[in-house]
């Protein structure tokens, strides 16, 4: 069964490119590590909730937009490995310079219980 990272980021909307850029250059060496699939959303439709909603779980400003992603990896050993060879890749320093404020990142690993595809 495969294993989901999600994350939620609130990006500058003047950004859009620039997280975009980064979405493309990453992608490539997360699929090098084993990653099946990489999404990246930008949002479009966000509705305000009555108790907590996407902007909120971020802080987002109204200057900034809520991007959604998530990638599917084969399993969680997978991901547990990948993420333990990109903290000596070199690579990935590059890409330490995030368009987005990665302290108001929401993110998590979901093991999916039900699934179209399979």
């Amino acid at each position: 069964m495969s294993y989901v990272q999600g994350f939620i980021v609130a990006v500058p909307k003047a950004n859009k490119q620039a997280y975009l850029d980064s979405a493309r250059a990453v992608a490539p060496i997360f699929q090098e590590y084993g990653a099946l699939r990489m999404v990246e959303t930008w949002s479009e439709t966000i509705a305000d909730g009555k108790v907590t909603d996407f902007k909120r779980a971020v802080l987002a400003t109204e200057d900034e937009a809520i991007a959604f992603s998530w990638i599917e990896w084969p399993d969680k050993q997978t991901s547990d490995a990948a993420e333990a060879k990109m903290q000596t890749d070199p690579r990935m320093k590059d890409m330490m310079d995030m368009p987005f404020d990665a302290k108001r990142m929401v993110w998590g690993g979901f093991d999916p219980i039900f699934d179209t595809q399979s």
